[in-house]
Parts: C-alpha cells; structure tokens; sequence
C-alpha cells in the first residue's frame, strides 16, 4: 500500500486535491467535526481542562474556537485531545483500507504531530495566497486571528514544501489540477 500525505497552507485545498486521487481519504478535518458531534469522553475530557469555555455536548465549534482565542495555551491542550483520537481513528481507516493500492492522508499536523512514516509520499499543495485568503474569508465563522493562531503551531509552508516528493498546483479547476495528479500516479505506480 502506497500512502500519500497532503500538505499545504490552511485553505490552500488539501481536501479538494484529496478527493481528486480517486483512492480512499482519511479527512482530519471531517473526523474532528465527528468527535466534537458524537464523543461524549472527548466531550469529557475537553470540559475538564477548559471548563470556563465548554458547557455543552455536542461541543459547540464558536466554544472551541473562544477558548483558542482567550488564551494561546489552550490550542496546544486542545490538540493534545484531539489528536490521540484522530490518530486511533486514522489508524483504523489504515487497517479498514489495508488491500488498496493507495490511500490519502488528508491530515493538516501531518509532520507536526509525527504521523507520517518514512515511506509516505508527500504532495504539497501550492496556492496563490490571495486565494487562499479569499477561500477563507467565504468559510463560515471565518476569524483571521484565529487563523494566525493555527499557523503558529504549524511549521513553515517553505520546509514542508522541501520535505515533499511532488508539488500540485491548485488554481481550483479539475482539468489542470487532474492533469498534475495523473502524472504523480504515473510515476508513483511503476
């Protein structure tokens, strides 16, 4: 099995090219909305470290999005929950996937949280910043400093594009974007 990682700057359409391989992705972003909706432990566990911030289950996203912007700390004890969840959860998407050729890895604290093994692929996603921003700027609940505070605990857009095998281009138009990933496959699949 071939396991690729999807990196990029938040907004830059990991997800989007993600999906466009055609092989299973495992989406990060989706399985915390999933925790936050159906985990009454990580409900728990949440509330008992933030108790001023978290009242309610399901876990209300405007509650998390407080506690990161009250105060910077919270953000690291917040991913320290989360992520023993999404890796339980990756980890099973892994097993349940064992017999494909290839999988996806759609996983923003890919190197940051150490899930990547040796072995991976990495595809980075480079976007125009000006899209990005504009990407952003049209999500519900779009905060900047939240945003900014998110990227702090990421490393450089620069080191992760170094540590990348390939580079995709995203102008957000499937012909061009296919174009790219049809080659990536070529060369990954001899």
């Amino acid at each position: 099995m071939i396991r690729i990682g999807i990196l990029g700057d938040i907004g830059s359409g990991k997800s989007f090219i993600a999906k466009k391989f055609g092989y299973p992705v495992f989406n990060a972003d989706e399985e915390v909305g999933k925790l936050y909706k159906n985990n009454r432990n990580v409900f728990r566990k949440l509330k008992k470290i933030l108790p001023k911030y978290i009242n309610t289950f399901p876990v209300k996203k405007n509650e998390i999005s407080e506690a990161i912007l009250s105060e910077k700390k919270n953000l690291k004890k917040i991913v320290k929950i989360i992520h023993l969840e999404i890796r339980k959860k990756m980890n099973s998407f892994i097993k349940k996937n064992k017999n494909k050729e290839i999988i996806i890895l759609d996983v923003p604290l890919l190197l940051e949280n150490k899930i990547n093994r040796k072995k991976d692929l990495l595809i980075f996603v480079e976007t125009k910043k000006k899209d990005v921003l504009k990407r952003l700027k049209k999500r519900k609940g779009y905060n900047s400093k939240l945003i900014r505070r998110f990227k702090k605990i990421q490393l450089p857009l620069a080191y992760k594009k170094k540590k990348s095998h390939f580079l995709v281009k995203n102008n957000f138009t499937s012909k061009y974007i296919k174009k790219d990933i049809n080659n990536i496959l070529k060369k990954i699949l001899i």
